[in-house]
């Protein structure tokens, strides 16, 4: 399952992307804001997908099973930083932002990102898709130096 939730500054963005996921075959479950309004605020989309998503890691839904098989996270806001802010409060959310293939790429190779932030004001259409397509079809690598370090941030809190 893949959950996603913006605000005003993503909304756009979120539909977008809520179609090409449905495209790609995956399953959607959008946490809102089911409608635009320019005075909603960020924090309580990144907290519900943080949740979400946390919640299937705390049911054991990560290891030995591959990323294509556990539960994702993305969010849309205006910069991005906000929700990544606001979604790493959430225990077992790892949120980051990517804008470009490359930063998607790493986010998953070495710290195994299960929710990706996504700028709807600095991201072309497809920009963004590319970066999408990207971190879903990366692998966390699974090296013991990054194993590690999760580790130490899952003990910390």
């Amino acid at each position: 399952m893949i959950y996603i939730g913006s605000d005003h500054g993503g909304f756009d963005l979120k539909e977008k992307i809520k179609g090409w996921l449905k495209t790609w075959g995956y399953s959607v479950e959008d946490v809102g804001n089911a409608m635009y309004d320019k005075e909603d605020d960020y924090p309580q989309f990144a907290f519900l997908v943080g949740q979400k998503v946390s919640l299937d890691e705390k049911k054991g839904i990560r290891f030995p099973y591959h990323w294509k098989d556990r539960s994702k996270g993305i969010l849309c806001c205006r910069s991005a930083a906000g929700m990544v802010v606001a979604a790493n409060k959430v225990s077992g959310a790892r949120a980051a932002l990517a804008f470009d293939v490359r930063s998607a790429r790493h986010c998953r190779e070495h710290n195994d990102v299960n929710i990706l932030a996504l700028s709807g004001d600095w991201l072309e259409e497809h920009e963004a898709k590319k970066i999408l397509k990207t971190w879903l079809d990366t692998e966390f690598s699974g090296e013991e130096r990054h194993v590690r370090r999760l580790k130490q941030i899952e003990e910390y809190g």
